[in-house]
């Protein structure tokens, strides 16, 4: 008679197991689901916008009175420039702005410096690099800082190409 006593009770235990185990495959079930349809509902993010970069170049403001400093023009030059396959070169003049009238006769007597200090820089440019915006405000800066770095009674202010031309 125990033996039927104690046979009822297994059965609600083993209910009791197979109620868990139903429960827990259900909840694992509902987590697999909420993880999935996070990663395959997400929205994708927007791809970025190519911008112009005629929309990065600073204006000036005109309404901002600067003093210009005195100019001195570099004649037209030819460089050759790195390329793998053809050869290309840069057809160039430029105009630098120094920061005083003393130092444009320095600069003046210093010309065979100058040319000589744009032609090994541009020389060492490849096309690509000479192609787009972001170059060619590379090739101004370091210049600027070549060309500071011989003068003494001034600086550069700032290098302005009058002329580029890249084949």
């Amino acid at each position: 008679m125990a033996d039927k006593k104690e046979a009822p009770a297994e059965k609600s235990g083993s209910k009791k197991k197979l109620f868990i185990m139903i429960g827990a495959g259900v909840l694992v079930l509902l987590i697999g689901l909420g993880v999935g349809a996070f990663f395959f509902l997400k929205k994708e993010p927007p791809p970025p916008e190519d911008k112009d970069p005629g929309q990065e170049v600073p204006v000036p403001d005109i309404q901002k009175k600067s003093e210009i400093g005195p100019m001195v023009n570099i004649d037209e030059f030819i460089v050759n420039i790195i390329s793998a396959d053809v050869s290309h070169y840069v057809k160039a003049s430029l105009t630098v702005e120094l920061t005083n009238e003393d130092v444009k006769g320095e600069v003046e007597q210093r010309m065979p410096q100058v040319r000589d200090a744009v032609l090994l820089l541009i020389g060492n440019k490849t096309y690509e690099e000479l192609q787009d915006l972001q170059g060619k405000r590379q090739l101004k800066a370091e210049l600027t800082s070549k060309i500071n770095s011989f003068l003494q009674t001034g600086k550069v202010k700032s290098i302005y190409f009058t002329n580029f031309v890249v084949q």
